[in-house]
């Protein structure tokens, strides 16, 4: 039986689930930041990790039920309720709760809580458990010819968001274009159309509360948390 233990804890913007997008790297303006825990605080484990711009990182689903894992599961972007094998999917609900992000390296640090790895266009909740980091090779991991299968029905379903200058302007413009991006992946499950339903994504301190009509997602409401 293999033990596992967490080497390091991701620093990111959303600290729920909701909101966050569905697969790594459709939105590069995401920055997080990988916190190693104190035993694995070691510049020699990182020597050479530079040279690489690209990193898998090998992660923990939370809220998961290991025990009651079924065979199928009904992806949100196929409407909820079509039934496909759960090894198809990236769901979370599976026998061992290991997620997979490939992540651009955008610096490595030296802080007062050891180095630490600045990264882009992470799928990662705040305070995600990290067990392994690897580099992205890509004359290996890198496939032109690869079929995405039932995603690629809905890889080009976005909205248009109308945010609203003084609510956007909340936030430092460092975060305003990631706020937008991840609003236009329409972070509702598909089988919501209720255009008179509210909905909150937190995100960088604030909630960010808007509706749906159609194709355009309006934002109301900021408020902070």
């Amino acid at each position: 039986m293999m033990t596992m233990r967490p080497i390091a804890h991701m620093e990111s913007d959303f600290p729920e689930k909701f909101g966050i997008p569905r697969q790594s790297g459709l939105i590069p303006e995401l920055k997080s930041t990988v916190v190693f825990e104190p035993e694995f605080r070691s510049m020699d484990a990182l020597k050479g990790v530079e040279d690489f711009n690209y990193l898998w990182l090998l992660w923990q689903f939370e809220g998961t039920d290991r025990e009651n894992w079924s065979a199928t599961v009904k992806p949100p972007r196929l409407g909820g309720n079509t039934h496909v094998g759960v090894f198809a999917t990236r769901s979370p609900f599976r026998p061992n709760p290991i997620g997979l992000s490939s992540v651009r390296l955008d610096a490595v640090e030296m802080t007062r809580r050891g180095p630490v790895l600045r990264v882009s266009g992470a799928d990662l909740r705040d305070g995600t458990p990290i067990y392994d980091i690897k580099p992205y090779l890509g004359y290996v991991d890198s496939h032109p010819d690869a079929t995405d299968g039932f995603a690629g029905e809905a890889k080009g379903h976005s909205l248009r968001v109308n945010f609203p200058p003084g609510l956007l302007e909340i936030f430092p413009p460092e975060k305003r274009s990631a706020i937008q991006k991840v609003l236009a992946q329409d972070p509702r499950p598909s089988y919501h159309g209720d255009p008179t339903r509210r909905y909150g994504v937190s995100f960088a301190g604030y909630d960010v509360r808007f509706t749906v009509q159609g194709d355009c997602l309006n934002v109301f409401e900021v408020v902070s948390l």
